[in-house]
């Protein structure tokens, strides 16, 4: 196990938002891991293949791999990965260099594989605070802070002391 200082992982994480909405603008509750990396390449292993994958079977979306970068944040609705527990479902996002994952809520399965990934993911209601695409936010992991390009702060779950050491430490099995 290595110390905390290591990995030098940021527990701030900042970035450009990609709000996750229908053609509606509403936001898209009960996306699934079928939908965020479809079962038929489920054959793909190599986290570094997975990427442009990433919402290939989400409606409006499927283009997102093309168009995400490095240190993204993407902000989605409630139950953002239910269904199977298709490890890809994570993988792919940390592929695109997704930074952290904000949502209102998240599948227990997807909530789990993520933590024990290291992808950093927050409980947060900030799509229903008006974000905008493309703002840049500041994400305190750890006190579940969330500050807006206009130095407004929306409060999120933070960080227990156990999801902080299994991130710094690069996953369950870093």
């Amino acid at each position: 196990m290595r110390p905390y200082g290591e990995h030098m992982k940021p527990l701030n994480v900042t970035g450009r938002i990609w709000l996750i909405v229908d053609k509606n603008n509403k936001p898209i509750d009960n996306i699934d891991t079928d939908m965020i990396f479809h079962n038929r390449h489920l054959a793909i292993t190599k986290i570094e293949e997975m990427g442009p994958f990433a919402f290939g079977n989400l409606p409006g979306w499927e283009d997102f791999s093309k168009r995400a970068k490095p240190g993204d944040i993407i902000v989605t609705g409630a139950n953002f990965g239910a269904g199977s527990s298709r490890q890809q479902a994570v993988d792919c996002f940390k592929a695109l260099g997704i930074a952290a994952i904000v949502a209102k809520s998240f599948g227990a399965i997807y909530e789990r594989n993520a933590i024990n990934g290291a992808l950093p993911i927050v409980t947060s209601g900030l799509i229903g605070m008006e974000a905008s695409d493309g703002e840049e936010i500041t994400v305190n992991l750890a006190k579940g802070e969330i500050t807006r390009a206009d130095g407004r702060v929306v409060q999120a779950d933070p960080w227990p002391k156990a999801q902080i050491e299994i991130y710094l430490r690069g996953g369950l099995l870093g």
